[in-house]
């Protein structure tokens, strides 16, 4: 029988230690940690994760502070803006919801945030020193997977990891940290040759593409960790996770409920860290 990673309860029970970690903070600083959302544009589903967000800090006690900024603004004025809030005592994270419109560089704004309040983990400085093994707020995607494997005590240790993906906030990050983890690493992507290859040698997929079922469930060997990162309309991911894999894995994440809620709650308790460190000075 394989094991269901179930992040949607173990991201309730992160919350639970996250509320009571919300209510301490406010019994000694009677402020609670607030986490600042930034929404350029009015793409639908961006909003919704927004809101989400939002929705997940009022369940355990924190504030937010959702910016909306028009789909015409520029890269200077959001740097402004990413500024203003870095220079917010009261702010202690600040998220830029991605994507962006596209005349905005991205990259140039994800940088502008302060590494202290980069709680969803897209600056390259704190890319780089998760790379070395230094402290450092982790992609919160990734990061919340670390956590997912983690909670259901799987070991890692010598496992060969294969992530299908490449993107600087999943695919990339995502590999150092099993990296960290002591696994051995392969990083694949849409272009790679003979990919089913590549899977089909793998302990450990991780699909992070981006493309609908792109990754096929034949490819998998059986006794696989398979853990799916994408997330498409009808919800389905980037895995083909047919009934048949799931009987003959070791364990894989639902679509939804696996590494979605994980997201959002690693993003929280990215950003209490963030506020303690202030507010308690940790």
């Amino acid at each position: 029988m394989s094991l269901i990673l179930d992040g949607k309860s173990t991201s309730k029970k992160i919350e639970s230690q996250l509320t009571e970690r919300v209510k301490k903070l406010k019994s000694i600083r009677e402020q609670p940690p607030i986490l600042a959302t930034i929404l350029v544009g009015s793409d639908p589903a961006s909003a919704t994760y927004v809101r989400m967000k939002g929705e997940a800090c009022k369940r355990i006690g924190m504030d937010s502070l959702p910016i909306f900024l028009d789909a015409s603004t520029t890269t200077e004025q959001l740097r402004a803006e990413i500024n203003r809030l870095n220079e917010h005592p009261d702010i202690h994270g600040i998220l830029l919801q991605h994507p962006v419109p596209s005349h905005i560089d991205e990259r140039a704004c994800f940088d502008a945030i302060d590494p202290r309040k980069d709680v969803d983990g897209v600056g390259c400085l704190g890319f780089g020193r998760m790379s070395m093994g230094l402290d450092a707020y982790g992609s919160a995607t990734p990061q919340g997977i670390m956590h997912l494997l983690s909670a259901y005590d799987l070991r890692l240790s010598g496992l060969h990891a294969v992530v299908v993906g490449r993107s600087p906030i999943l695919g990339k990050p995502m590999a150092m940290m099993l990296l960290e983890a002591d696994c051995t690493v392969t990083i694949c992507h849409s272009r790679t040759q003979n990919l089913s290859d590549m899977v089909a040698t793998a302990d450990l997929v991780v699909g992070a593409v981006g493309k609908p079922r792109f990754i096929q469930e034949t490819w998998i060997k059986n006794g696989a960790i398979v853990v799916d990162a994408g997330y498409h309309p009808g919800g389905i991911g980037d895995i083909e996770l047919s009934e048949t894999l799931k009987e003959r894995v070791r364990a894989f994440t639902p679509v939804p409920g696996g590494v979605g809620p994980m997201t959002i709650a690693t993003l929280m308790l990215q950003t209490v860290i963030a506020a303690e460190r202030v507010l308690l000075n940790h």
